[in-house]
């Protein structure tokens, strides 16, 4: 299992967009990806749970990925949030 740590640094946060592009990025892996916040633990691969985090701008969250694609996966879950999910320069 890997764990990281993720400072959201989009400013609108994971809204709507943001999440189905992370929720769709984590399907494709063969791997549980889950995402901890404030004591919650939620499956990374569905949009709706991603949005009932309610991270905004700078919110810390936890990263967890287990599985055959867990190194992958958290590569490119972490390009996706240094790009800022592409909506900002």
């Amino acid at each position: 299992m890997i764990k990281t740590q993720i400072t959201i640094s989009n400013t609108l946060g994971l809204h709507a967009r943001p999440s189905m592009k992370l929720a769709e990025l984590c399907s494709k892996f063969n791997a549980e990806i889950y995402i901890k916040k404030d004591g919650k633990k939620i499956n990374a691969k569905n949009m709706m749970d991603i949005l009932m985090l309610a991270s905004g701008y700078r919110s810390q969250i936890e990263i967890l990925v287990d599985g055959d694609d867990e190194k992958i996966a958290v590569k490119e879950i972490k390009s996706l949030f240094s790009d800022r999910f592409g909506e900002e320069s």
